[in-house]
C-alpha cells in the first residue's frame, strides 16, 4: 500500500501543560509540559503511523518554529516534505486546569502565505505518486479558497482519492469538484447547505442530497457527544460515541478522519472504516493535551463500538 499523503497548510508547534488553577495577573505554574507537531494533516499522519499505516506529510512552515516543527515531525516518525515560508509557523498552547477539569486552548492566526509559496505546494503534490491525499485544517491567510479544490483536481488526474477535513468556502469548493471522503461537523455542514440541521431527518436529507448529486462519495458528519453520521449511496447510519473518560478534544477530529482513511485504504467496508474512526477519535479524547490515540486503546475501544 502506498503512503497516504497528508497536507497541512497551517501547521503549528503544539505545546500543552497542566495547571492547578488559572487566574488573571497571577503567575501560573505549569507541569507535564510536552511539545508535539500539530495541524490537521500532521496529526492525521501521526495517527496513521500509530495505527500501523504509512504516511507522508506535506506542509508549509517557516522561521525558527518551522525548524522546531521539522524536528518534532521527524521525532514522531513521520516522513515529510516542507515547503518553506517567509513568515514563521504558529505556536499554539493548551493548558488543562486540574481544579475545574477544563481545557484552555490558545490558537494563533498563523502566517500570511504568498502566492509563490502555496503554488509550490501544489507543484510538489503534482510530483507525488499516491492513492489517497488527506487535506486537513484551515487555510492560512493568503491562500485562495479554491486551493483544496485544486488539490482534488490533482488527485482526480492521478486516479487518486481526495479526503478533506475543512470548513467554510474551502469545503464548498471541494464539494463542487467532488471528493471521495469529507468529514464536516454538523455546524460546518449547516454552513454549506445554508440551513439548520439539528433534527435527524433534516441532517439525513442534507447528507443524502450531497451524495446523490455526486459532491462526495462518503460523508462522515461528526456530532460531538452524540457520535457521528455516515452517509453513502447505501444510505445513512448513526453511531453513538463510546462511553470513555473525556480529557481533551484536541486532535479528535483529525484522528477520526485519519483512522477512517487508513481503514478504507486497507480495503475495509465503509461501515467498518466508520467504526474504526469513531473508536480512534474516542481513544484520543482519553489523552491529555496534544497527545493523540494509542493503538492498544483504539483496538480495545473498537471492540466496544462493534458490540
Amino acid at each position: 500500500m502506498k503512503a497516504i499523503v497528508t497536507l497541512t497548510l497551517n501547521p503549528a508547534v503544539d505545546s500543552s501543560s497542566e495547571a492547578e488553577l488559572i487566574r488573571p495577573i497571577h503567575k501560573i505554574r505549569t507541569s507535564a509540559e510536552r511539545f508535539d507537531p500539530g495541524g490537521g494533516g500532521i496529526n492525521a499522519g501521526r495517527v496513521i503511523n500509530e495505527l500501523g499505516g504509512r504516511s507522508f506529510a506535506v506542509y508549509l512552515a517557516g522561521g525558527t518554529p518551522g525548524d522546531v516543527l521539522d524536528h518534532l515531525v521527524e521525532e514522531a516518525g513521520v516522513d515529510f516534505h516542507r515547503i518553506h515560508l517567509h513568515e514563521p509557523t504558529r505556536v499554539s498552547h493548551v493548558v488543562y486546569e486540574r481544579k475545574s477539569e477544563q481545557e484552555f486552548r490558545f490558537t494563533p492566526e498563523g502566517p500570511n502565505v504568498s502566492e509563490r509559496e502555496w503554488k509550490a505546494a501544489l507543484a510538489f503534490l503534482n510530483l507525488l505518486d499516491f492513492d489517497y491525499v488527506l487535506a486537513s485544517g484551515s487555510l492560512p491567510r493568503g491562500v485562495p479558497v479554491n486551493f483544496y479544490q485544486n488539490v482534488a483536481t490533482i488527485a482526480h488526474a492521478k486516479g487518486a482519492r481526495m479526503v478533506a477535513d475543512t470548513s467554510g468556502q474551502a469545503l464548498v469548493r471541494i464539494l463542487e469538484e467532488g471528493a471521495f471522503l469529507v468529514k464536516p461537523s454538523v455546524g460546518e455542514l449547516e454552513s454549506v447547505v445554508g440551513r439548520p440541521l439539528r433534527d435527524p431527518p433534516e441532517l439525513d436529507a442534507a447528507a443524502r442530497e450531497l451524495i446523490d448529486k455526486g459532491a462526495v462519495e462518503i460523508l462522515a458528519v461528526t456530532l460531538g457527544r452524540d457520535g457521528a453520521l455516515l452517509a453513502t449511496r447505501d444510505g445513512t447510519v448513526r453511531m453513538a460515541s463510546p462511553d470513555v473518560p473525556i480529557k481533551s478534544a484536541v486532535g479528535a477530529g483529525d484522528t477520526f478522519i485519519a483512522a477512517m482513511t487508513l481503514a478504507l485504504a486497507r480495503g475495509w467496508s465503509h461501515r467498518e472504516a466508520f467504526r474504526y474512526g469513531i473508536a480512534a477519535g474516542a481513544a484520543t479524547v482519553t489523552t491529555i493535551g496534544t497527545e493523540l490515540c494509542h493503538r492498544a486503546d483504539v483496538d480495545r475501544i473498537l471492540e466496544l463500538v462493534e458490540r
